[in-house]
């Protein structure tokens, strides 16, 4: 299991996977970021770039205790 800080605050969640920890961060994301999220001038190519970027962190992070 890891643990991160959500990329724009210092929120947390967790998962075993990237795609556990992104399922678990999406309520937090949708509730707290909901501007960011409906930012229409976001593109296909921001949203490949965040998951590039923030799969890399998930990956970097050391495993929870």
């Amino acid at each position: 299991m890891k643990t991160l800080t959500c990329d724009m605050c210092g929120y947390e969640a967790s998962g075993e996977t990237f795609e556990e920890w992104m399922r678990a961060l999406q309520p937090h994301y949708g509730e707290a970021h909901a501007d960011f999220m409906n930012d229409p001038s976001h593109t296909k190519e921001d949203m490949a770039r965040w998951m590039t970027d923030n799969e890399a962190r998930f990956d970097a992070a050391p495993e929870s205790a």
